[in-house]
């Protein structure tokens, strides 16, 4: 009995090693979701024209004139994706990309099922990063030590 105790407690210390690895695993997804974006945003930037064209005449946005969802888009893209590299406002950045990321796919009535897929993907990353990440490769991390918040109990005092 004692040798199936000692296999069972090694196998549950073991089994938390794969957890020191999460910081490696949000920087990843921050610097992958950060990619995506920021290129969507660049392409938008680039070919104005044409980005102006898409928002009036394809997407069809809500609530939105044209030419403020399309610079609103773009610079939400761009400055969202800087933000999340960083780690800046992390939670803030994904959230914001992830509003835009929904609106996108209403917007796009002729997305493809792999398109929908692709979105849904990015999604459920940008949610992970939202809702369960703890950021400890980032600058919200250094700034919640500077300023005393530890994120486990809320204010330090």
């Amino acid at each position: 009995m004692k040798v199936l105790s000692r296999i069972i407690r090694f196998y549950y210390t073991a089994s938390h090693w794969p957890e020191y690895l999460a910081p490696l695993l949000d920087l990843g997804l921050r610097l992958y979701l950060a990619n995506v974006f920021f290129k969507s945003g660049l392409t938008k930037v680039q070919n104005w024209d044409s980005t102006l064209y898409l928002f009036s005449d394809v997407y069809n946005v809500p609530l939105l004139p044209p030419a403020l969802a399309a610079t609103m888009a773009a610079s939400a893209e761009l400055g969202l994706s800087v933000l999340l590299v960083f780690g800046l406002l992390g939670r803030f950045s994904a959230a914001g990309l992830s509003i835009l990321n929904v609106v996108a796919v209403i917007s796009y009535a002729d997305l493809s099922e792999a398109g929908i897929n692709q979105h849904i993907s990015w999604g459920i990353l940008l949610g992970v990063l939202l809702i369960i990440s703890r950021g400890q490769w980032s600058l919200d991390a250094w700034l919640e030590k500077r300023v005393g918040v530890s994120s486990k109990t809320g204010p330090v005092g």
